[in-house]
């Protein structure tokens, strides 16, 4: 169930803590994520110039509870900000990606993560902490599941309040079902929050796509046409994530956003 306000459990990480006894607990905290083994899911990371927002991203991936093993990959894609020197501090795995774009990063990171199953993630986002277990759970449980894909909330930066989000959250509800029904379910995968396996997401080119198209919806296309199996939908409240709203500010504001995503949805 989609929540009014920032639940408590996520508002603990959106204050920006760059102290030595915060990166201490992060430490601590991916350290018995990813349980000195070799990992079964790595979470992926592009990052760009990510310094206000990735130590409360990390805090929050780091601070999440599995029984599998799990790696947190970084892909610092050019970073000129403390993008590189938060991350070192914060103890996770990271790599340098010299080809700029997020798809270049993303092929990247899938290249060079060890797990069986691939997490993707973005800076700007929080994640609660059972997000990598209902990500996994269906891929892990049903070999006809070739993507898994879950629901977000905003995080304000902007002058739109949380109220009026929530609001514009339940259209946009409106708006998946209707391209589910009448046109593809892959335009509601998203690169922050989805997963497959590495090995599949490798047969199918990674994330490269045509002009026109959006990495991460793409390749949900890839793999379900190859035959791995179907798109789900991991809907539960303990997986929605809290994502900052600089997408819409970038498309213009609240209004302007609803009116493209009005365009996109019917073709306008």
């Amino acid at each position: 169930m989609k929540s009014v306000f920032i639940p408590k459990y996520i508002q603990q990480y959106l204050n920006k803590d760059h102290s030595e006894a915060n990166f201490q607990k992060i430490r601590a905290a991916y350290a018995r994520l990813s349980k000195d083994k070799e990992p079964e899911v790595s979470v992926v990371m592009p990052a760009y110039n990510e310094e206000e927002n990735i130590v409360q991203t990390l805090s929050s991936l780091c601070h999440n509870e599995t029984s599998r093993a799990v790696e947190i990959l970084v892909v610092n894609n050019n970073s000129k900000d403390k993008t590189e020197e938060l991350i070192k501090a914060c103890g996770v795995n990271y790599i340098l990606e010299t080809t700029q774009g997020i798809t270049p990063a993303r092929n990247c990171g899938l290249a060079k993560a060890r797990g069986k199953y691939i997490l993707n993630a973005d800076a700007d986002t929080i994640y609660p902490k059972d997000w990598i277990e209902e990500m996994v759970k269906p891929l892990a449980n049903n070999d006809k599941v070739a993507i898994t894909y879950g629901i977000f909330s905003f995080i304000p930066i902007g002058s739109t309040g949380r109220i009026t989000y929530y609001f514009y959250e339940w259209f946009a509800e409106l708006t998946r079902f209707y391209n589910t029904k009448f046109k593809s379910q892959a335009v509601n995968v998203y690169g922050f929050n989805s997963g497959f396996r590495k090995e599949q997401g490798l047969q199918v080119d990674g994330f490269n796509h045509p002009p026109g198209t959006n990495e991460d919806g793409y390749l949900a296309l890839k793999l379900t046409g190859k035959g791995f199996g179907k798109m789900h939908r991991v809907s539960g409240s303990n997986a929605i994530v809290w994502t900052t709203d600089r997408r819409i500010q970038i498309d213009g504001g609240l209004w302007k956003g609803t009116w493209k995503r009005l365009k996109r949805v019917f073709n306008l």
